[in-house]
């Protein structure tokens, strides 16, 4: 059953000008889905609008809330810090830090400070995560050292860490080869199933919205053209 304290409320406009164009994103949804995917082509203003929820990007106007708490609100000045979100956030290419290993990159979403995690470092939530990706084998590699496959599941760990309340997946899976993609596709479903927190994919593939949108969210030119419910939904 929808969880309106676990909804994504988000009515937003944003401006970005260069050299070469200005793009003019216009974004209005609701969802309550555990599982929603916003669905365009390359360019459409995706990964504007998750980078907006989950506070690295500020609209220049408009209203962010979760469940009940309000995370952006131009009229009122609300702004709060990407940090202090809740959000589990996985970047496109992972953004894992290639002179840290990978016991250290997971721990670097605990840190609070400017200094690196320490080789060994440990602590009941990373050790759970090493464990639950199979990762305690290749703990002391760095992400050079990694198969495409461990390099996402240590992405993953490092977003899911710090227990958020809800996780943010920019295109998880097309710096994958083919062949991968279906089995982590697979993986990533289980692990869904297993955490339980509400999850929002961007994504310009259809077999991530057949897998993973129970709610779809259709963008194009920066605005959103549809709303429609996935033919594959996700089991209670």
């Amino acid at each position: 059953m929808p969880n309106a304290d676990m909804s994504f409320e988000v009515d937003i406009d944003k401006t970005v000008r260069s050299a070469q164009r200005r793009f003019e994103l216009r974004v209005r949804f609701t969802t309550q889905a555990r599982r929603s995917v916003i669905f365009g082509p390359s360019g459409a203003g995706k990964s504007l609008t998750l980078q907006a929820l989950a506070g690295l990007m500020k609209p220049d106007r408009g209203r962010i809330a979760f469940g009940t708490e309000v995370l952006f609100d131009s009229v009122v000045g609300i702004d709060i810090p990407a940090r202090h979100r809740g959000f589990g956030y996985l970047f496109q290419d992972y953004a894992l830090f290639p002179r840290l290993n990978v016991r250290q990159n997971i721990a670097f979403g605990l840190s609070r400070g400017l200094r690196n995690p320490s080789a060994q470092v440990g602590g009941e939530a990373v050790e759970h995560w090493l464990r639950a990706f199979e990762l305690l084998d290749v703990a002391a590699q760095r992400p050079g050292e990694l198969s495409g496959g461990q390099r996402q599941r240590t992405a993953l760990a490092r977003a899911l860490v710090n227990s958020p309340r809800a996780l943010l997946l920019d295109e998880p899976f097309s710096a994958l080869d083919p062949a991968l993609r279906e089995r982590m596709r697979t993986e990533l479903d289980e692990l869904l199933r297993r955490i339980d927190i509400p999850v929002l994919m961007i994504t310009h593939d259809p077999d991530d919205l057949e897998w993973f949108g129970e709610e779809a969210l259709s963008i194009r030119d920066g605005v959103m053209v549809e709303s429609a419910t996935s033919p594959r939904p996700t089991p209670a």
